[in-house]
């Protein structure tokens, strides 16, 4: 009788999910395995929503498991050890898990090969998991580098790569009866979780992917960064934990076909974009991409402008809204991931790492490859090949909320306030300004965008 461990990260899910699937093939039982990694300080289940989602997606995958006849096997410690020690337990030869891109990703995965070997045992890695093509699979030709540094011809590239095809979902999983596991945690264990923060777990994600195929796929185009239709797809927490496979993702949605897929399956491809950037470049998650000799100003020098920043209270609607939906859903809008980040890092010119920082303390999808690299990409320091733009928040606000319906939403105190008018309340005078309780910008814009030219050596 031959057991095989999967050792699963950021892959929750029991469809498409190729360690899994290469394990039951090549074992007569396994195990799945879990481990809560100590080490991490900014884990998955170290921040507060995060760590709830976490919850939901390994009760789903143990009941999954279970209605299989299997089970989930659940460890806290670090990965190394732990492994092993369940390896021993039910005398398994070969471990599988899913590749990452992270600089600890890889340390971990260097340190379970080591441990693993040493005791006579094999890891075998998979890539085309977490990505829908693995990092490095494409480079640029003839330039000698080890990734594409520019999106544009990395997407032409990537469209014409095959991707494989997805997996089913095990019939039946075969655990031992051996290995003890730590109950499975539950949401309601964690304490600080934002108020309407959305459930996980491969069950929910299925569900909303397949009723997303049919009602908002084909509006995609038009309408994902339209504040007020919160017509974007609500994936990326799914893709980060790995309860949807980005491969079939793919699939499904070029199978629908339309433009509204075609601009879909492209924001996937800025995912994989990122995942392979970071896999090159490790050091992106906290280093410039490209350095500009930037003299960021910090908590330091900022604390006030920062503070208004991180409460929604920076006197300027969109920003504010935005940045008041990330407390409550701990989540926020593509479009307002753009303005609040380009507010921050631009017309306050504050280092574009206390931002990322913020938001991975509370996005339920803080990847630190789209998180960082999205930073460094509005900061001008990543791979913008136009690292001097500056997003206005009020004509933002009026080309993307029009009627301020998003504003008012998020900002109640402005929700006497009508049509676009809601993006500038400054310009209220006597009693009608007076009525509302909303801080003064603060910064003028013009003010803001000189001192970023003036640092960046354009004025």
């Amino acid at each position: 009788m031959t057991v095989a461990v999967v050792l699963f990260t950021s892959n929750l899910r029991l469809h498409d999910n190729p360690p899994l699937h290469t394990a039951i093939g090549a074992a007569d039982e396994v195990v799945p395995l879990f481990v809560l990694d100590e080490d991490i300080a900014d884990s998955g289940f170290g921040v507060p929503n995060r760590r709830a989602f976490l919850a939901d997606c390994l009760r789903d995958l143990d009941a999954g498991l279970r209605d299989r006849g299997g089970r989930l096997v659940i460890r806290s410690g670090r990965p190394a050890e732990e492994v092993c020690r369940v390896a021993a337990e039910v005398s398994a030869h070969d471990v599988y898990t899913a590749a990452g891109v992270t600089a600890y990703a890889h340390l971990r995965e260097e340190r379970l090969r080591t441990a693993l070997e040493a005791q006579g045992r094999r890891l075998h890695v998979h890539d085309g998991v977490v990505t829908a093509v693995a990092p490095g699979a494409v480079t640029p030709t003839g330039s000698g580098s080890d990734h594409f540094a520019v999106f544009t011809p990395y997407f032409r590239r990537w469209s014409g790569e095959p991707v494989r095809e997805a997996f089913p979902a095990p019939r039946a999983v075969r655990v031992p009866d051996g290995p003890g596991s730590e109950a499975v945690p539950s949401r309601t264990a964690v304490p600080g979780v934002a108020e309407g923060l959305a459930p996980g777990g491969e069950t929910e994600a299925r569900k909303r992917f397949t009723a997303w195929l049919r009602h908002g796929i084909t509006e995609y185009e038009d309408l994902h960064d339209d504040l007020a239709g919160d017509a974007t797809s609500r994936f990326s927490p799914h893709l980060h934990f790995g309860t949807l496979s980005p491969v079939e993702v793919i699939h499904r949605a070029r199978a629908a076909g339309g433009a509204g897929a075609d601009a879909f399956v492209r924001q996937v491809c800025w995912r994989d974009f990122h995942h392979q950037v970071l896999a090159a470049r490790p050091a992106a998650a906290h280093a410039d991409y490209r350095a500009r000799q930037d003299r960021w100003r910090t908590e330091r020098s900022a604390a006030d402008e920062i503070e208004a920043w991180k409460e929604g209270l920076t006197g300027y609607p969109v920003v504010d809204a935005a940045m008041r939906q990330l407390r409550h859903e701990g989540w926020m809008h593509n479009r307002g991931r753009l303005l609040t980040a380009s507010f921050l890092a631009k017309t306050l010119y504050v280092d574009w790492r206390i931002g990322a920082r913020h938001f991975l303390d509370l996005l339920v999808d803080g990847d630190v490859a789209n998180n960082q690299l999205n930073w460094q990409w509005v900061a001008g320091t990543g791979t913008d090949s136009r690292p001097n733009r500056v997003l206005n928040p009020v004509l933002q606000g009026k080309r993307y909320d029009p009627e301020g319906a998003y504003v008012r939403r998020w900002v109640p105190e402005l929700s006497g306030i009508e049509g676009g008018a809601v993006h500038e309340p400054w310009k209220l005078t006597g009693l009608d300004r007076a009525r509302y309780d909303y801080p003064e910008p603060v910064v003028e814009l013009a003010e803001g965008l000189a001192r970023f030219k003036e640092a960046r050596g354009l004025s």
